[in-house]
């Protein structure tokens, strides 16, 4: 298991890479207007993390990984099948590849396929 992507959704999204920062030495980029305005970082094993503000009024932080899968619909099915609930399906990001989001257990979950 791979995790390509750790969104972290936060109302104080500098106090955030900034702490990263200090204690990891990671270096934060410029946000990135196609992931939501998240500022990245390079992951171990070529995924990243993105620190973004929430994007209305109505989103909670959290902490959401996105697991690397070869075939995000497949993935998606067998989450379904197993009682999770589709929040976002399938969505292409241009130059990132495709996510999808779906609760299960009380907590956000999400794939990604390159």
């Amino acid at each position: 298991m791979n995790v390509q992507y750790l969104e972290i959704v936060t109302r104080e999204v500098d106090v955030v890479c900034a702490t990263y920062t200090a204690a990891l030495k990671v270096k934060f980029g410029e946000p990135v207007p196609g992931l939501g305005g998240a500022r990245t970082a390079a992951l171990a094993g070529g995924g990243i993390v993105g620190v973004r503000s929430p994007l209305r009024e109505t989103e909670d932080p959290v902490v959401r990984p996105y697991w690397l899968v070869d075939d995000i619909d497949a993935a998606l099915a067998a989450a379904v099948q197993s009682g999770a609930e589709v929040a976002v399906p399938p969505m292409e990001i241009p130059g990132y590849g495709k996510f999808a989001i779906y609760l299960q257990g009380g907590h956000d979950h999400g794939f990604w396929q390159l």
